[in-house]
């Protein structure tokens, strides 16, 4: 492993331990979080960053400056090849999610889910498969892995193809459950929400006797939209109130990826749609998800273990529809939550050409819950 590399895994390891989080500036949100507040809090999950951060000044293509890395989600940990349940929905399609169409087919999730940056995708699905073969954990003579992108172009050498099979492999023995690393991290690295600096960010919900957990990679949205538990933050940090703003505006309004996990023993077209439920957290937060923006997510359970790899047929159980509200609204909640976690955790980022991404100023956002009555306990 080469040292640069080693350091950013373990600064994303002890930054998910030390950088602030969106309830520690009092904001409020509704619902209860599971003890971490992450994906991770449905049990058995395990996610895993590599950070790819190096070079200045001026974009040379295939050299940098280099702002990107992967993110991988282990339903059920890195040492399972029992697949889930899984189900997808695109709110809109300006962006990639592989391999769902075997999940919409089939109703399972076979393998890890990747995240990374658009001209990355292919890399780190074919780094999947190879993964996957080494280890024995294909469920067919092929593999059709689960990987999404958002674009990082303003700040990364996105041309340079910097991501590499390795990075996948570093990412899935850093691994593991516990705390999320948030905001300038693996895939998130090179991303911006509401022309602030975005990022990974994850939340998670107690509800309906279950725990449901989002994470997300947030790069959307324009500042005049941004809303925070209900307060305008992006009208009134708008650049002449609060003038650092983009040194040169983006080209696109960006996307998000969206992932929902449950214990809840959903099936498939259950698990679809908690998928379109993320689309009300994302609204919470002002996106209205416009036309240049892949806005995509996809759901699964880690109930009914062994389903998939029953010879014999199995035996599985499934949540009645009427019992899912607590579920859809845990959902919307963890959403919103894990949005504003990523800008939370952000930090300003200088990248390729000296685009500048300035973070979401965290005593501004103090200030504004108080002017608007948004304390915590207060929504």
């Amino acid at each position: 492993m080469k040292p640069l590399v080693l350091l950013l895994l373990l600064t994303n390891a002890m930054s998910a331990q030390t950088k602030p989080r969106a309830r520690d500036l009092g904001i409020p949100f509704d619902g209860t979080p599971g003890p971490l507040n992450a994906i991770t809090d449905v049990a058995g999950i395990e996610v895993g960053h590599t950070t790819l951060i190096r070079g200045e000044g001026k974009l040379a293509v295939g050299q940098g400056p280099v702002r990107t890395g992967v993110t991988v989600i282990f339903p059920r940990g890195k040492r399972s090849d029992d697949p889930v349940f899984g189900g997808w929905f695109s709110l809109n399609g300006n962006g990639e999610m592989t391999g769902t169409t075997w999940v919409e087919e089939s109703g399972f999730l076979e393998g890890p889910i990747g995240i990374t940056n658009t001209h990355s995708v292919g890399v780190v699905r074919d780094a999947i498969i190879e993964w996957q073969a080494r280890l024995g954990f294909m469920h067919q003579s092929f593999s059709l892995p689960v990987v999404a992108e958002t674009y990082d172009g303003f700040l990364n050498d996105v041309n340079g193809f910097h991501v590499k099979p390795e990075h996948l492999v570093q990412a899935i023995d850093s691994a593991s459950g516990g705390p999320v690393a948030e905001g300038n991290v693996g895939g998130g690295t090179g991303m911006n929400a509401f022309e602030f600096k975005g990022g990974i960010g994850s939340s998670s919900r107690a509800a309906g006797g279950y725990t449901t957990g989002v994470l997300v990679q947030a790069n959307f949205g324009r500042r005049d939209q941004l809303r925070i538990a209900g307060v305008p933050v992006g009208r009134e940090l708008n650049c002449e109130k609060w003038p650092p703003c983009w040194s040169r505006t983006p080209p696109r309004e960006g996307s998000i990826i969206i992932v929902v996990a449950t214990d809840a023993p959903l099936l498939p077209h259950q698990l679809k749609r908690l998928a379109r439920r993320a689309s009300l957290g994302l609204a919470r937060t002002g996106s209205v998800s416009g036309n240049g923006s892949g806005d995509i997510f996809i759901a699964f359970s880690t109930g009914n273990a062994g389903a998939a790899k029953s010879r014999d047929g199995a035996s599985i159980s499934m949540l009645p529809n009427g019992r899912m509200d607590p579920l859809f609204e845990a959902t919307a909640q963890a959403t919103e939550e894990a949005i504003v976690n990523a800008m939370i955790a952000a930090e300003t980022m200088v990248g390729r050409d000296d685009h500048k991404s300035v973070a979401l100023p965290h005593d501004e956002v103090r200030r504004l819950m108080k002017e608007y009555n948004r304390g915590a306990g207060s929504r």
